[in-house]
């Protein structure tokens, strides 16, 4: 009896092994096409990040030229009319203070303002120095206050006034509501 059953018993293990090694092969094979699977997402996942990143800087690089454009049409000659003075300035007292001029009216600072004399003085005056700024800005009870912003020197040399500061921070205003970082 011990003589038949053993070649049975012999027959049943290399069955069980044989199932076992297909198992482990079949695995093997699945494993290996979700790794090709994952593969295939993962680098279709860098291209679409390559495609926005070039997207991104395009952008970036046209918004730059832009304000560049905007920059070198405004600083031709900056042009102030008394309704851009009066909503800077508020008051003729305030705008005389800060351009160090005297005149009688809005019409007489505008028309100085303007002047091609007084235009070379502006581009002399900004590359000299504007480190600290003052601001006016209103909060929500309507109360005008002053906000004074200390710029190193090397940061002042980039933005000489506070048009330059406030159009830099607009510029980064855009670009992060465009891509919503």
């Amino acid at each position: 009896m011990s003589k038949k059953s053993l070649p049975t018993t012999q027959k049943q293990g290399k069955a069980r092994l044989g199932d076992q090694i297909r198992s482990i092969a079949d695995r093997l094979k699945q494993e290996t096409d979700i790794q090709i699977k994952v593969t295939s997402k993962i680098l279709g996942a860098a291209a679409q990040i390559a495609e926005n990143h070039d997207r991104l800087i395009t952008e970036v690089v046209d918004m730059v030229e832009s304000d560049l454009n905007l920059e070198s049409q405004v600083s031709q000659k900056h042009i102030y009319t008394i309704d851009i003075l009066k909503q800077q300035f508020k008051t003729l007292r305030n705008a005389k203070a800060h351009f160090n001029l005297k005149v009688s009216s809005w019409e007489s600072l505008a028309n100085k303002l303007n002047a091609p004399s007084y235009q070379i003085s502006i581009k002399q005056h900004k590359t000299q120095s504007n480190q600290i700024y003052t601001n006016n800005f209103e909060d929500n009870s309507n109360n005008i206050e002053k906000l004074i912003i200390f710029l190193e020197p090397d940061v002042a040399e980039m933005f000489p006034n506070s048009e330059a500061v406030n159009e830099a921070l607009r510029f980064l205003i855009r670009l992060a509501s465009k891509n919503c970082f």
